[in-house]
C-alpha cells in the first residue's frame, strides 16, 4: 500500500505560501520569526487550536514585557494575519484589542550636498558607482542591487524598478554625469558575463515562472545583474553555478568607511543616500507627487516626512534638477 506524502511542517508551508506569492526573501524570514515567536510563547501550541485572545496576549506581551517597536509588533501582526489566512485559513478579526507600543516618529538622517560630495570622494571603483546610482535614483539598497542589465536605460537615462517593496513596477532617473561610467562598466559586466559563458558558467538565478518562459534567460546578457558578485555562486540543488549581485553588507562597509574618513559624524547607511536624495529634491522645488512616485511610496504620508528635513520650506521654485548633477556641476565650475 503507498504510504501518502507526509505534510509539510507549518513554517515550511508559510514558507511556500509565500513564496507562491512571490514575496520576498525578507519579509519571508521576518514572517517566519515571528510566527515562531507567537507558537513558543503559548508553549509550542498549534496556531490552529488558537484565535484572536491568543494574539492579543502575544502583541501585548511585545508591547509590554519587551518593550518592541510599533514597527515590530506590525511586523508580527501581519505575519500572523498572513498565517491565518493563507496558510490555516482561518478568519481572523484585524481589531485585536492588544497593548499597542508607542510610535515614535523619527525624522530621517540627512547629508547636505557638500556631504554626498565628500562621501562619494572617499570611495571608489565599483562600489561608488553603486552608491552614486543609489543617491541619485533614490533607491532603496535592494532595488539599487538587483538591478539587471535590462532595467538600465542609458539612453533614456532611467532605471526600471521591478516588484520593490511597495508592490508595484516604477521608474526612476539616472544622473546624466553617471552615463558615460556606466557605459564603461556595463561593458567590462559583458567582458566577464562572455568569460564566464566560455568557462560553462554564466548563469543567474531567476524566479521559476521566469525560467519556465523564457528557458534562455539565465545565461542571457539582458537578464545579469548590473552589478554582479565577484564570486560565483554554487547552486547545491541544481549543481549549477553563477554570478548573483553584491551583497549589501559589502556597500553598507564602504558607505561606513567613507563616511569616517570623510569626518562625517552622523549615522551614515546606504538608505541615508535615498533620504538625501528626496530632500534635495524638495529643496530644489520639485513637487512632493514626483517625488512620491520617484521613491515608491504607496502613500503620500511616507513621503511628506521629508518636509521635516528641509531647511527652508519658502524656497523658490525652480526646475527639476537631478541633485547629484547639480554637486558635480558646481565642483567642476569651482575648479
Amino acid at each position: 500500500m503507498d504510504i501518502p506524502p507526509r505534510k509539510p511542517r507549518l513554517l515550511d508551508q508559510v514558507r511556500n505560501q509565500m513564496r507562491l506569492k512571490r514575496m520576498s526573501p525578507k519579509t519571508e524570514k521576518t514572517y517566519v520569526h515571528w510566527i515562531r515567536k507567537y507558537i513558543l510563547f503559548h508553549d509550542k501550541r498549534h496556531p490552529s487550536e488558537m484565535a484572536e485572545p491568543e494574539i492579543e496576549q502575544f502583541l501585548t506581551h511585545m508591547a509590554v514585557d519587551l518593550r518592541l517597536s510599533a514597527t515590530s509588533q506590525n511586523q508580527a501582526m501581519s505575519a500572523l494575519l498572513f498565517l491565518y489566512r493563507h496558510v490555516l485559513n482561518i478568519s481572523i478579526d484585524e481589531s485585536i484589542n492588544a497593548k499597542r507600543a508607542r510610535k515614535h516618529h523619527r525624522v530621517p538622517v540627512v547629508l547636505s550636498p557638500g556631504e554626498v560630495e565628500r562621501l562619494f570622494s572617499k570611495m571608489s571603483g565599483t562600489k561608488r558607482l553603486m552608491a552614486q546610482v543609489q543617491y541619485g535614483g533614490g533607491l532603496r539598497i535592494s532595488e539599487c542591487l538587483s538591478l539587471r542589465i535590462q532595467d538600465v536605460d542609458l539612453e533614456r537615462r532611467t532605471l526600471r524598478l521591478i516588484n520593490s517593496k511597495s508592490r508595484f513596477d516604477r521608474y526612476s532617473i539616472i544622473p546624466e554625469s553617471l552615463v558615460p561610467e556606466l557605459r564603461k562598466h556595463r561593458s567590462r559586466v559583458k567582458a566577464l558575463h562572455d568569460a564566464d559563458l566560455k568557462n560553462g558558467y554564466g548563469r543567474v538565478e531567476l524566479p521559476e515562472a521566469i525560467q519556465r518562459k523564457f528557458r534562455s534567460a539565465p545565461t542571457d546578457f539582458r537578464w545579469q545583474f548590473f552589478f554582479p558578485a565577484k564570486k560565483l555562486f554554487h547552486n547545491e540543488q541544481t549543481g549549477k553555478r553563477g554570478r548573483w549581485h553584491v551583497l549589501p553588507t559589502v556597500l553598507q562597509k564602504e558607505i561606513k568607511r567613507a563616511a569616517d574618513k570623510a569626518d562625517i559624524y552622523k549615522r551614515v547607511t546606504p538608505h541615508v543616500l535615498r533620504h538625501s536624495f528626496a530632500t534635495h529634491l524638495l529643496e530644489s522645488g520639485c513637487d512632493i507627487r514626483t517625488i512620491q512616485q520617484l521613491l515608491g511610496h504607496k502613500d503620500l504620508n511616507t513621503t511628506m516626512i521629508y518636509t521635516h528635513t528641509i531647511h527652508n520650506s519658502k524656497l523658490p521654485a525652480r526646475s527639476l534638477i537631478n541633485p547629484l548633477d547639480r554637486i558635480i556641476q558646481t565642483r567642476m565650475n569651482s575648479q
